[in-house]
C-alpha cells in the first residue's frame, strides 16, 4: 500500500509538472498583443536602420561619381580649349600661307590637314562634353533620390521609436 501511494504521487506529480510545462509553452507561443506590438516596433526599427545605412551608402557612392563626372567634364573642357587655341592658330597660320605660298602650296595643304585635325579633335572633346553633362546631371538626380529616402527612412524611425516608447508603457 505504501509503495503504490509513492507511486500514485508520483505519477501525479510528473503529470502536474507537465501540465504546468505546457502552459508556459503555450504562453510563450501567444505572446500578448501588447508584446507583439513591441516585437513588431523592435522589427521595424532593425529594418529602418538596415535602409538608412543602404540608402547612405548609395547617396555616397553618387557623390563619388559625381565628383568623378566633374573632374571628367573639366579635362574635357580643357582639351576642347587647347582644340580651339589650335585651330584658331592653324586658321591663321593658312591665311599666312596662301598669302605667302599660294593656296596650293605644300606648307597651305599641311595647314589644311591640321586644322581638319583640330576640328576633328575638337568635336570629339565636345561630345565627350556633351556626355559627361548628361551623366553628372544623372548622378545628381539619383544622389538626391537617395537623401529623399534617407529623410524619409529616418522619419520612419524616429516614427517607430516613439511607437516601442508607447507601447512599452502600456498606453
Amino acid at each position: 500500500m505504501k509503495a503504490e501511494l509513492i507511486v500514485r504521487r508520483g505519477v501525479f506529480a510528473v503529470a502536474f509538472a507537465g501540465l504546468l510545462a505546457g502552459g508556459a509553452h503555450a504562453r510563450g507561443q501567444d505572446p500578448t498583443p501588447q508584446q507583439q506590438d513591441i516585437q513588431n516596433d523592435k522589427q521595424d526599427i532593425r529594418n529602418d536602420k538596415k535602409d538608412v545605412a543602404k540608402d547612405r551608402a548609395d547617396r555616397n557612392a553618387d557623390q563619388r561619381d559625381i565628383n568623378h563626372d566633374r573632374k571628367d567634364l573639366n579635362k574635357d573642357r580643357v582639351d576642347r580649349n587647347q582644340d580651339q587655341r589650335d585651330i584658331n592658330h592653324d586658321k591663321a597660320q593658312l591665311a599666312h600661307d596662301d598669302k605667302k605660298y599660294g593656296v596650293n602650296s605644300a606648307q597651305a595643304q599641311a595647314d589644311r590637314k591640321d586644322l581638319h585635325a583640330d576640328r576633328v579633335d575638337r568635336s570629339k572633346d565636345q561630345k565627350d562634353i556633351n556626355h559627361d553633362r548628361k551623366a553628372l546631371s544623372q548622378d545628381r538626380v539619383d544622389r538626391n533620390k537617395d537623401q529623399r529616402d534617407i529623410n524619409h527612412d529616418k522619419r520612419d524611425l524616429h516614427k517607430d521609436r516613439k511607437d516601442l516608447r508607447h507601447d512599452k508603457r502600456g498606453h
